[in-house]
């Protein structure tokens, strides 16, 4: 082996093994120890201190995640694409609410489904509910933000995904509408296999060596995740509460009127990377003045177009069904957001 070989060899192995979160962590506390040393401590102890605070929602949030992993309970998966379209929609979007799925993501689990043959409707309700709320995020944001605020989150994923697979469906006629999957886009990986090949579930699953291993496995590596995006988090709103003043924050996003949500809906789109990561994120807005059908708004639309997800998206279907994805997307924020920003003014 050459030395050119050998080097670009070992380049591959340690791009492999680190991780772009830990590392943009370690940059960052690097970076603010030389420009604001006077910071650095501070927010370390803030990072340290919050996560001892959400420490109990994240054992339960990584139990609950190892646990469908291990049972098999997110298998289930399969059973909300079969039947009558009319009982396909609502049963998607509940599924897609409320389950956890493996770290390739939902973008291989939608490939898998249309090119399955499962009409876009369906698809598109499990689509838009899905990156809004699972078991996990639904404890973490109960601990960080409050039951009620996760509770209406929920019922907000629902929601969406059940008034996006109706749009859907009322516009199945167009012929913008038929084939939606580009050419070429493939059905891969884990995701997908739960709907093509959807296994046994098995409630006790400690009755099995194997599945006793996938357990511990899938819960260090949701720990891990977890706290690598929480204290990533946690480092923003440590240098936010000390640097962005609150009234700005306020006047921007703190009245609750329309334009402050649609404005929240607007920057959530480009700005928001991480489910998780967003949670603590907008807490800290809340206490600055940010107004809460504001937080709402950002959270949702956020979610289902953070530039990851929309860049996966676009490569798999075409422009059209694309367009419709994020018009449904936005709008569905927007009203999600005025809706609960009314409902907390009761």
């Amino acid at each position: 082996m050459t030395d050119q070989s050998a080097f670009q060899s070992a380049a591959i192995v340690l791009k492999r093994k680190i991780d772009p979160a830990w590392a943009a962590l370690a940059v960052a506390l690097l970076v603010l120890s030389f420009i604001q040393p006077q910071q650095f401590f501070p927010s370390v102890s803030f990072i340290v201190a919050q996560v001892f605070h959400i420490l109990p929602y994240l054992a339960l949030a990584v139990g609950a995640a190892a646990y469908a992993g291990a049972s098999g309970a997110d298998n289930l998966i399969a059973r909300a694409f079969s039947g009558h379209i009319a009982l396909m929609i609502p049963f998607a979007a509940l599924m897609g609410a409320l389950s956890p799925f493996c770290s390739c993501g939902v973008i291989p689990l939608i490939a898998a489904l249309l090119s399955m043959g499962v009409p876009l409707a369906p698809v598109m309700a499990f689509w838009l509910a899905s990156p809004l709320m699972d078991p996990s995020m639904f404890l973490l944001t109960s601990g960080e933000i409050g039951l009620d605020f996760a509770i209406a989150k929920t019922l907000a994923a629902i929601g969406l995904g059940l008034v996006g697979g109706v749009a859907v469906l009322a516009l199945s006629g167009a012929a913008f509408m038929q084939a939606p999957l580009r050419i070429g886009a493939g059905n891969g990986c884990c995701a997908g296999a739960k709907v093509r090949n959807p296994k046994a579930v098995l409630w006790a699953f400690w009755r099995e060596a194997e599945r006793v291993g996938t357990f511990a496995r899938e819960g260090l590596k949701n720990f891990l995740f977890l706290l690598k995006w929480l204290s990533l988090a946690y480092l923003a709103e440590s240098l936010m509460v000390a640097y962005a003043p609150a009234d700005a924050i306020a006047k921007i996003a703190g009245g609750g009127d329309f334009g402050s949500i649609f404005t929240a809906a607007l920057i959530g789109v480009p700005t928001y990377l991480n489910g998780y990561a967003a949670i603590p994120l907008i807490g800290g807005l809340f206490e600055q003045g940010m107004a809460q059908g504001a937080g709402m708004a950002f959270l949702i639309a956020g979610g289902v177009t953070s530039l990851p997800a929309a860049i996966a998206v676009f490569a798999l279907v075409r422009l059209p069904v694309f367009a419709l994805y994020l018009a449904l997307a936005l709008s569905g924020s927007v009203a999600i957001g005025v809706i609960y920003q009314s409902w907390v003014m009761i």
